[in-house]
């Protein structure tokens, strides 16, 4: 619709006696998008969307768009919306459970420990019964905890839940965030405390969620990381910076570079685009970024 009405505005425009330098710049846009909506995808890259970027639509809306643009994974959905998701053909990428998500709330604090052994247990039999295998998990605040206490504190609890997740084939999934911006005192906030984290627990089904929106805030190096650490990592966000937005050439990653480092590194699991569209139809984002992705 948003293209339709560009091009309206477009012959408006000329027949008003607009400029050519007004009226070629939106002649250009509509035919990008033309080419994007004829794009098909090469098959290197598992593409996904996270839910919550696009919740603007409804999620059998988000699904049939998906399968529109020719990928057919949503990341961060939990087991209420699955039966949404199974009718229309699309996989959960990354699962949240069915109690709370609270990432300042998270395995690194013993007060919280109870609560989010019971909601994992209860939703990793469920991801296994539905086919699903990365179930998203959080370190928490600091809160004046140093790194010991921290790493310490979330063994303690993985150790309760791995081997019910590994009897399952399910992999817990640790994101990495920024601590500078977004999400002031966040724990797990550089790929070196999570790497060693997986070292400690050694176990093929505790990874880590490699943000590369975040991680570019916190430490940069996204390629040289992704190499030096990619044994411990399991699925992998985008996102532009900075402001979390198209990752276009207006923000300062390059991601076909980054696209193809994981590829090097032998990876087969997910990408998931997790920015917050900007344009008229934030649909065009999507298929955008899926595009500059697929490598």
């Amino acid at each position: 619709m948003a293209i339709n009405q560009s091009r309206r505005n477009v012959l408006k425009n000329i027949a008003l006696g607009t400029s050519a330098a007004i009226a070629a710049p939106a002649i250009t846009f509509a035919k990008n998008f033309e080419n994007l909506n004829k794009y098909k995808l090469k098959g290197n890259i598992n593409h996904s969307v996270s839910k919550w970027t696009f919740g603007y639509l409804s999620l059998d809306d988000l699904c049939k768009a998906v399968k529109d643009i020719g990928f057919s994974a949503i990341d961060l959905v939990g087991p209420e919306d699955w039966p949404t998701l199974q009718k229309h053909g699309i996989y959960s990428s990354m699962c949240y459970t069915a109690g709370d998500n609270d990432l300042y709330k998270g395995l690194d604090n013993p007060i919280y420990h109870e609560k989010l052994i019971k909601n994992y247990l209860e939703t990793i039999p469920l991801m296994a019964k539905a086919g699903y295998k990365n179930l998203i998990c959080f370190s928490g605040k600091r809160e004046g905890m140093d790194d010991e206490t921290g790493w310490k504190n979330c063994q303690i609890a993985l150790e309760k839940i791995l081997p019910f997740a590994e009897k399952h084939r399910v992999i817990m999934v640790m994101e990495l965030l920024n601590s500078k911006i977004d999400h002031k005192d966040y724990m797990c906030n550089h790929v070196e405390w999570g790497a060693e984290l997986c070292k400690r627990i050694n176990s093929e089904n505790f990874k880590l969620l490699f943000d590369i929106y975040h991680m570019q805030i916190q430490e940069g190096d996204i390629i040289r990381n992704i190499r030096d650490y990619h044994q411990y990592i399991a699925h992998y966000h985008t996102g532009g910076v900075p402001g979390r937005h198209e990752i276009n050439n207006s923000q300062e990653l390059y991601y076909p570079a980054i696209m193809k480092a994981i590829l090097e590194t032998g990876y087969k699991g997910y990408v998931a685009q997790e920015f917050l569209p900007t344009y008229p139809n934030k649909l065009d984002s999507l298929r955008e970024a899926i595009k500059i992705c697929d490598v």
